[in-house]
């Protein structure tokens, strides 16, 4: 079966999305009962939108499935390739964070899980894996491209060397900080944006589709279909996740997917470029550190409430209206950074 598909690599890359969104769909449910068996529900913070008040007590992790689902979906249409592995563990390993994240608020009752310290420092970790390994075993480029300049940031020359037994390896340290960078902002920014029902999934399918297209164009079938699948894990994930929810991915999925668009853009060599396809959670980003910035230094605030879609929810946008919005917004950046990256321009 997977030889046949291997003659026909479009065809599987859709049937990774099918395959994904058919599972996630149907394992939903299940996975809902048990949830609630378990008394396992999302906390509500008291000082967020009065409206979410009636949302406490939904089931949440549902991200726990949806990278459960994208794991075997990858697995089911042929043996992983290096690129496809690291992306899944970086993938996995952000969403292990978030997990641990969910389970101390459902398991205290409060609102307020991890430390920000604690996962920050999980996040430089998982960082430091995917650059030194991506870096030493599969000889990826350290430096980044700079679109529109044809010019590279030689991140690379900045290295430790050292050498055990026959082999030799480097640890571009200055690549390695700028990895880090790369992973908690999209992380977070993900993370920032999963306030309201359907937004962060719908998102982030939108986004995987413009990075299933790059890795294809790069020859980087397994990516392609890691991209597909989480994308279509995301869609099937929706059908329960659209308002009124039934189901919250919780931070196990937003930082897991982050995870997985972080590894994309790191690995497909489109850093820089993440800014313009995932500019959605750079909207999102800006919005609370334009809030904090303006009420610590001139105690005014820019928004009535930060991130930006607790804004137009309190001047009274209802959730479906903004959540769609932002989905336009979110396929058009999508849409145009997956243009530019193949105009001649970019390809410096």
């Amino acid at each position: 079966m997977i030889e046949v598909l291997a003659r026909f690599p479009t065809f599987q890359v859709f049937l990774a999305a099918v395959l994904a969104m058919v599972a996630t769909a149907a394992f939903t449910p299940l996975w809902i009962k048990f949830l609630k068996l378990r008394g396992v529900g999302q906390i509500i913070r008291a000082d967020g939108p009065q409206e979410h008040l009636p949302k406490q007590g939904t089931p949440t992790m549902g991200g726990l499935l949806v990278l459960f689902v994208v794991t075997l979906s990858v697995l089911v249409l042929g043996k992983p390739a290096e690129w496809s592995t690291m992306a899944l563990i970086t993938a996995l390993g952000c969403g292990l964070v978030g997990f641990w994240d969910d389970f101390s608020k459902t398991s205290k009752e409060r609102s307020l899980g991890l430390r920000a310290r604690t996962k920050i420092i999980l996040e430089l970790l998982m960082a430091f894996i995917l650059g030194f390994v991506a870096v030493n075993y599969f000889k990826l480029s350290p430096d980044v491209a700079v679109p529109f300049f044809d010019l590279k940031l030689p991140f690379g020359k900045a290295a430790l060397s050292f050498s055990l037994g026959p082999r030799h390896f480097e640890i571009p340290w200055l690549y390695l900080i700028f990895l880090f960078a790369i992973l908690t902002a999209t992380v977070n920014s993900v993370n920032l944006t999963d306030g309201l029902d359907g937004l962060a999934a719908g998102t982030v399918a939108i986004v995987m589709l413009a990075y299933a297209g790059i890795a294809f164009k790069q020859d980087l079938l397994d990516l392609a279909i890691f991209s597909s699948a989480v994308g279509g894990a995301c869609v099937g994930f929706l059908w329960y996740n659209s308002h009124p929810a039934d189901i919250f991915m919780g931070d196990t999925g937003s930082l897991g997917l982050g995870g997985a668009i972080a590894a994309l853009a790191i690995l497909t060599k489109t850093e820089l470029l993440l800014l313009l396809i995932g500019g959605i959670y750079v909207i999102e980003t800006l919005s609370v550190i334009i809030q904090v910035t303006s009420f610590k230094w001139f105690k005014k605030r820019v928004f009535k409430m930060a991130p930006i879609h607790h804004h137009f929810e309190i001047k009274g946008w209802s959730e479906t209206k903004i959540m769609i919005r932002f989905w336009i917004v979110a396929g058009m950046l999508a849409g145009a950074g997956f243009i530019l990256y193949f105009t001649p321009l970019l390809k410096g």
